[in-house]
């Protein structure tokens, strides 16, 4: 069985790591346009650098979650594709194998001239670091007021599953939030968040469950639903 999971800021949020969804804006005190846009990069660069490897660094304090984990369970039966808004490694850490980072990843730096030129990196980033190609390198996160050029490897994925399940995340923010557009018809979907509110790609499909609760508890609860339904 085929199956996609598009996680959120509310599965890591769980193990930790602060989330700017319900915070008027603010992400760790810093207005997120200041720190996650293309503009916040332009104007200062030193602020930017200085929060991504706060956040780098905070990474190293916390750990994997239940839902984490579960996911990673369920890869032992099915086909299982995570496709994550959140720039963390917690799914790589808790077990998942096949991982697509829709918005970057705070452990990976490129080239601020290219996407090709991308790097592990697991201290800080400082000014006058450069890339191959002579290049100041930045934070490989997705700022607003950028392309998100995950979503066409991510498109395809959705479109060939039988469940695609969502956790985390308000269902919202476009693009990612269309990504649920995709999904066939005969497609079960399982959305789970503390607040779930569905957008109308979601509430337009038949076969849409709505599990409300923390992801810790309702994620484990649903892979072994899934897991009783046969191998991959």
């Amino acid at each position: 069985m085929k199956i996609s999971v598009l996680t959120g800021a509310g599965i890591s949020a769980e193990s930790g790591i602060k989330t700017f969804r319900d915070s008027g804006g603010l992400w760790e005190d810093h207005d997120v346009m200041e720190v996650a846009s293309i503009q916040g990069w332009h104007k200062n660069q030193s602020l930017v650098l200085d929060f991504y490897n706060k956040r780098r660094m905070q990474l190293k304090d916390v750990v994997p979650n239940l839902a984490h984990k579960a996911l990673a369970e369920l890869d032992k039966y099915h086909d299982v594709t995570i496709i994550t808004q959140n720039v963390d490694d917690l799914h790589e850490r808790g077990g998942s194998k096949n991982i697509i980072h829709l918005h970057g990843e705070l452990n990976k730096v490129r080239s601020v001239a290219t996407h090709r030129l991308v790097y592990d990196w697991d201290k800080d980033l400082q000014l006058g670091d450069m890339a191959e190609d002579g290049h100041q390198l930045r934070p490989h996160i997705v700022w607003f007021g950028e392309a998100v050029p995950m979503l066409d490897e991510a498109i395809p994925h959705i479109e060939n599953s039988d469940k695609l399940i969502i956790i985390g995340t308000s269902m919202q923010v476009y693009p990612a939030a269309g990504l649920c557009g995709y999904a066939k018809e005969q497609s079960e979907i399982y959305y789970c968040d503390l607040d779930p509110q569905p957008n109308h790609e979601l509430t337009r499909n038949k076969k849409l469950e709505i599990l409300k609760g923390p992801a810790t508890e309702q994620v484990p609860l649903l892979v072994e639903r899934i897991k009783k339904e046969g191998f991959s």
